[in-house]
């Protein structure tokens, strides 16, 4: 990789390399309201910037991943590919890699982490491997993920976490996965979670003692989304109204997964109150579609017309309800 090539992450994000974790989940939700397609359509530019708000998320949000980007810096991705970065002609930043026989050799000695799978029942071993993003008509490229050996008796089982974005969790998604000199294409059904197992026979480790191979087990982690959210098993959202549309309900326009919905607000709906759009969820492969809870958050205006402030101070002048009257008498 040439030096031109370095993403700054935090650049991106706009947060310092001390940032904790929260900030930089809030930086990201931030950038990722302002940049997504559904808010800027048929706009190349902002698609660009979410996708790289995005990458660098999911880069700085992974304690490991960051662990590595911070150590190496452009080279952090090479880290497992069982060579070194670059080749002739790269700037390698005049660090000389010669004493070492990979680039996973560079990384034993400083991490002490990244060994190929032990022999034997219950050891464990760690890797690193590789998996590409991509859906119906071909792949995109590849990105990095951990591969751990949880080895039985008899065989070695191990586990690798894979990223899906929100979109191919939902819809299913076809991936390549790379295991050192093997690839193989592994389709991941629809309605897949964080947390989420999928079993791949015989793609496991190789045992050196009765020459068989054990399972991989995939261990699904959803990329955050800028509008939908799991709370447990249910898909949630939260839906911005005003003032007047709580006060004398309406009928609004709420996206789900698969398209935007048009749901009747009651008047007199509090904020922070849920209404559930029924078959609107997460798709459960053995129950269908789950549910949709849209919560509601009343915003007032920031910025309104001379009119508007009338109206307003008119309704303020001659209202007879307040919410606070339950207070007059409370104490200690």
């Amino acid at each position: 990789m040439a030096a031109t090539d370095f993403k700054d992450y935090y650049s991106i994000l706009g947060v310092s390399k001390t940032a904790s974790p929260d900030d930089i989940k809030k930086a990201f939700r931030k950038l990722a309201r302002k940049y997504h397609p559904d808010v800027n359509p048929n706009n190349k530019q902002a698609e660009a910037r979410f996708k790289e708000v995005s990458e660098a998320y999911e880069v700085l949000s992974d304690a490991d991943k960051r662990k590595k980007y911070d150590q190496f810096g452009q080279y952090w991705k090479h880290a497992g590919e069982g060579g070194f970065p670059g080749g002739a002609g790269v700037d390698m930043g005049g660090f000389d890699f010669s004493q070492y026989g990979s680039f996973d050799d560079f990384i034993n000695e400083l991490l002490g982490r990244f060994g190929g799978p032990s022999p034997g029942a219950g050891r464990r071993g760690y890797s690193t491997y590789r998996t590409t993003t991509g859906g119906p008509g071909g792949f995109s490229g590849f990105s990095d993920f951990g591969f751990q050996d949880v080895g039985t008796s008899g065989t070695q089982d191990s586990e690798a976490v894979i990223s899906l974005s929100f979109a191919e969790a939902f819809h299913g998604v076809q991936k390549s996965l790379r295991l050192g000199n093997e690839v193989i294409d592994v389709r991941i059904p629809a309605g897949a979670k964080t947390g989420s197992k999928l079993r791949v026979r015989g793609k496991g480790p190789l045992n050196p003692l009765n020459q068989q191979r054990g399972d991989l087990y995939l261990k699904v982690e959803l990329q955050p989304h800028s509008f939908f959210q799991f709370e447990g098993d249910n898909l949630v959202c939260e839906i911005p109204i005003t003032p007047d549309e709580a006060t004398l309900g309406a009928a609004i326009d709420v996206p789900t997964p698969d398209g935007s919905v048009n749901v009747k607000l009651p008047a007199g709906v509090r904020s922070g109150q849920s209404l559930r759009l029924r078959g609107k969820g997460w798709p459960n492969p053995k129950d269908g579609r789950g549910d949709q809870f849209v919560k509601v958050a009343i915003v007032p205006p920031k910025d309104i017309s001379a009119q508007e402030r009338e109206y307003y101070e008119k309704i303020r002048a001659i209202r007879t309800y307040n919410p606070r009257s339950h207070l007059q008498r409370m104490k200690l």
